[in-house]
């Protein structure tokens, strides 16, 4: 697996970013799995190409690795769990487009806890783009009409709030490696996969569908992005992660003819805008400390 770390930062992102972006269009493809045994099959796959990468990477040091993380990586684990079975949810109650859009707000409620916790200071501009993303997402959210389409928004809220809760963690922990806390958190989704499901026998194709979920999708996106962003920046990081936004409902329209509404798509591109003026921010301020 070393051939993996020395490539370049950025571009382990970005592969990263095209890995994650097939999610929606994969959650969408099960045919009679429910929720829960789609969140079960990902889970186990998931955990199967972290361990394999850990042994790998780690060979007999696996269980030192995992014992050094402690108390914030089991939390982090447990942060990032929520996450897993949120994104699960929000896909298979709405659309994928609306889904990856709110995932952007991922900066934004990074600017807030910072704010709050870290005592970070919010810049005007932070301010505006803050204010600017949620008139994007009443554009997104006054669309979703129907109540199964609505729950999956408010849910899909969940995994940006969860991500910037992670972030928080491991900015108070650097410490921390963040392989073994995806393994934590592969493990607590599987559990609650298997808790909610009334079976977790499938279709084979189901499984298979399971299988590109967790182990490619799923799996290879988050170490490509763990191992990536150690080497680049965390303003061009969020930059290459919008990729995932742009590709994920494009895959669902090309693939299972999801079409979301024009005020979706102009909603989607308000939050977007957000974002990169957020980024751009932090980067042009970066330059002038130098």
């Amino acid at each position: 697996m070393n051939f993996i770390r020395n490539l370049p930062g950025p571009l382990l992102v970005f592969f990263g970013a095209v890995s994650l972006s097939f999610g929606g269009l994969i959650v969408k493809s099960f045919e009679g799995s429910t929720l829960w045994q789609i969140l079960f099959w990902r889970s186990v796959f998931f955990i199967a190409v972290v361990i394999f990468f850990l042994l790998f990477s780690y060979k007999k040091e696996i269980f030192g690795v995992l014992y050094k993380s402690g108390i914030p990586g089991f939390v982090g684990g447990i942060i990032l769990s929520v996450g897993f079975v949120s994104y699960v949810f929000a896909m298979y109650e709405t659309t994928v487009a609306n889904t990856n859009f709110i995932i952007q707000t991922q900066t934004l409620f990074l600017a807030i806890f910072g704010y709050i916790f870290l005592k970070e200071t919010i810049s005007k501009l932070t301010f505006f783009c803050i204010l600017l993303a949620i008139f994007g997402i009443i554009l997104m959210l006054g669309n979703s009409i129907s109540p199964g389409e609505m729950t999956g928004n408010i849910v899909a809220f969940i995994m940006p709030i969860s991500f910037a809760i992670l972030i928080l963690i491991v900015r108070k922990f650097p410490e921390v490696d963040m392989i073994p806390l995806q393994l934590v958190a592969g493990i607590i989704a599987m559990i609650v996969g298997l808790i909610m499901s009334p079976t977790i026998f499938v279709s084979s194709k189901d499984v298979f569908l399971g299988f590109l979920a967790g182990f490619f999708q799923l799996g290879f996106g988050f170490i490509f992005i763990t191992i990536g962003a150690r080497s680049t920046s965390s303003a061009f990081v969020g930059i290459i992660m919008l990729t995932e936004a742009v590709l994920g409902p494009l895959w669902a329209w090309l693939f299972v003819n999801e079409n979301p509404p024009i005020f979706v798509l102009l909603g989607g591109s308000i939050v977007i805008t957000a974002v990169v003026l957020q980024f751009l921010n932090k980067f042009i301020t970066k330059k002038k400390a130098y």
